[in-house]
């Protein structure tokens, strides 16, 4: 029996391959619509991703193989969905970041600031966790957490070095006074047992200094590990490239909305995100202090220590300054990468920063069309990586002597190709056009509008009660699956249930992105969290509980910036035209609803009988009905039109055809039969 249980447990991601595609089977069997159809793809990847029962690039290929077989899209539509600009700039900035990381400028970086911080429990922490935003704000958050925690493991080894010598050196001072006390003393009044007594005080009063320090010790360790893994998440949110669920939302939005202007670019992006940012990471910072180094204030921040204390922070602090000079100087590659790390940022906020034109919209801008994004930006970039040579010194040329000549090695460029296949995430790039594919299969299906329908009800609930509800969902879902699968799977459904309860779309797609990123209970949350769980001085209750709260002051953060700066950066209160594909909704979602509910509270007094109630609930329910006849008109209407225009495209070519053909065959006449 137990062998049974223990083979069906070591196979079972082989049966929920199986299982999975044949219980969601009576789904498309019983409903045998588009609709439906579509819902059945989306459970079987649902499913998969959170299981990770396939590798979730290996999911990401479902709509590829089972879209075409169902009737919902063509193989060509499908798979030109998983190269879109929103990959490109996903692309380019990762390359950016391996060129950073390849010359360590990270690392140098991360060195200065902690320079200037300081090691006193309180500003090492904040310290830690500004650099560790920081870096995550550019180059991915699991090579951030990856490089930063040997430098806090190695400053944390000193300190407790430190603290076990300077608390050793106190009891042997003690205890010399306690011998000079007993010299001075008649030797009659000493006694074998006092010296026992005194001998057992003695070994007891060392193993509580030592058990205090090691205590200390693993606070401050669990608090620093915990502070780095927490601060990659967060800073990942601040840019537009800094984590993939950010680049998910933007790819989404063009695509479900092509007239939105590019509404979420780069510099959009960081004016809502940066400040929220920033809002969560001073909290955390607070909640971890207290969480581990206690209320006492004036201790964590080293204000009145004692000489021996200072001795110790002074130790540590050479640690970091000789980690700093072990890097050198900067050398004229690592000049290049910053230079160019600095230029790709301006670029990127210059490009269309919104209160004045941009170079783009100035230079290449025709007929009000766009056409350079951020990742032609981070292309651009990213190329000049590949061109740029690393140096110029003497040490490029090869020692080999060639026939009495020396021979001339040409620098490498700042980035080569085979590290760039060594350290890219390729299967994002995948896992990335999964969810387009996934989301533009939804919208032809009809299934995003059928959820939408379905959700109206929620129209009686306030809207920032809505958002705060669904930035909780969001944020449990993703402790437990995929931060990129949650945000690609909610998405378009979000979308929908907006458009149908005339709410701005972004109101509920931007926090719920950025409750997407909140993964701070579970070691498997997040790959910085499992790195500092590896490392065996966490256990899961310690990430649980400081996580659990964390998550709320996120979720808390996230609501009031969707309330607050957010609204009036992207016109929140108001529901845009580009998203208005009925022409159903009003121009203030607030304002209408309020209306309506006014003018139904009105109607029901004026008429004050349950029968008359009964006729409005009835022309209301007539009226969402006629609503949907409409928008199913509308859709047909498309179709039709979509339909007309292949067809005169087909016609079109075929007239090119027979002119070609009709040209070649005078082409070939000879001079007599053209004459004839």
């Amino acid at each position: 029996m137990a062998f049974s249980w223990q083979a069906l447990l070591a196979c079972r991601k082989y049966l929920i391959i199986v299982l999975v595609p044949l219980l969601s089977l009576p789904l498309p069997l019983l409903v045998p619509t588009k609709e439906a159809l579509c819902g059945y793809v989306i459970i079987v990847m649902a499913l998969y991703w959170c299981t990770e029962a396939l590798p979730l690039a290996v999911t990401a290929f479902l709509p590829v193989l089972l879209f075409p077989m169902m009737n919902i899209m063509d193989s060509s539509t499908v798979s030109q969905e998983y190269l879109k600009d929103t990959n490109m700039l996903f692309l380019g900035g990762l390359m950016m970041a391996i060129a950073i990381e390849s010359w360590n400028l990270h690392k140098r970086v991360a060195l200065r600031v902690l320079l200037i911080t300081g090691v006193r429990p309180a500003l090492l922490l904040m310290g830690f966790m500004a650099v560790t935003a920081f870096l995550s704000m550019w180059i991915s958050n699991t090579a951030t957490a990856a490089m930063m925690l040997p430098i806090a493991q190695a400053v944390m080894e000193q300190l407790h070095k430190s603290e076990l010598e300077s608390g050793t050196a106190a009891q042997e001072s003690e205890h010399t006074n306690q011998a000079f006390e007993l010299e001075e003393k008649s030797p009659d009044s000493i006694k074998e047992p006092e010296e026992t007594g005194n001998s057992h005080v003695v070994a007891v009063d060392e193993e509580t200094v030592r058990d205090e320090i090691e205590k200390k010790h693993s606070n401050l360790s669990k608090g620093m590990s915990l502070c780095i893994c927490y601060s990659s998440s967060i800073g990942g949110i601040a840019t537009l490239t800094g984590t993939t669920p950010n680049l998910v939302l933007q790819g989404q939005v063009n695509d479900l909305y092509p007239t939105n202007g590019g509404i979420i670019n780069f510099a959009s992006w960081f004016s809502f995100a940066f400040p929220t940012m920033l809002v969560l990471l001073i909290l955390s910072w607070i909640w971890l202090q207290i969480f581990y180094l206690g209320f006492n204030f004036k201790k964590n921040f080293g204000c009145g220590a004692d000489p021996a204390a200072k001795a110790k922070e002074k130790q540590a602090y050479e640690i970091i300054k000789e980690e700093s000079k072990k890097l050198g100087k900067m050398k004229f590659a690592e000049i290049q990468v910053l230079i160019l790390f600095i230029l790709l940022v301006l670029l990127w906020f210059t490009r269309e920063p919104g209160f004045i034109p941009g170079w783009a919209t100035v230079l290449f801008n025709k007929n009000d069309t766009s056409y350079v994004t951020d990742a032609t930006v981070s292309l651009f970039i990213s190329i000049l990586l590949f061109i740029l040579p690393s140096g110029f010194s003497s040490q490029d040329t090869d020692e080999e002597q060639t026939e009495g000549r020396r021979r001339f090695r040409a620098p490498p460029p700042l980035l080569e190709w085979k590290v760039v296949q060594e350290k890219m995430p390729w299967n994002i790039l995948f896992l990335l056009g999964g969810g387009f594919a996934l989301a533009k299969g939804s919208e032809e299906s009809g299934l995003s509008t059928w959820l939408g329908n379905q959700l109206t009800p929620l129209e009686a609930i306030p809207a920032p009660a809505i958002a705060f509800l669904l930035c909780l969902l969001i944020a449990t879902f993703t402790e437990c699956t995929s931060n990129v699968a949650t945000t690609t799977l909610f998405l378009p459904i979000l979308s929908s249930m907006a458009e149908a309860i005339c709410i701005n779309p972004l109101y509920v797609m931007l926090p719920c992105t950025l409750a997407a990123s909140l993964a701070f209970m579970l070691p498997v949350a997040t790959p910085p969290n499992a790195i500092v769980f590896s490392y065996g001085q966490l256990k899961v209750i310690d990430m649980a509980k400081a996580g659990f709260v964390l998550n709320i002051l996120g979720v808390l953060t996230v609501t009031l910036a969707i309330n607050t700066w957010a609204s009036s950066l992207f016109q929140l209160q108001t529901y845009p035209s580009w998203a208005n594909k009925t022409g159903t909704c009003p121009g203030s979602y607030s304002e209408g609803v309020r209306n309506v509910q006014i003018i139904e509270k009105i109607r029901v007094k004026i008429c004050g009988r349950e029968g008359k109630g009964r006729e409005g609930k009835g022309r209301e329910g007539k009226g969402r009905e006629g609503k949907r006849r409409e928008e199913k008109r509308r859709e047909e209407k498309r179709r039709e039109e979509k339909r007309r225009e292949e067809k005169r495209r087909e016609e079109k070519r075929r007239e090119e055809k027979r002119r070609e053909e009709k040209r070649r065959e005078e082409e070939e006449q000879t001079p007599g039969q053209k004459e004839k």
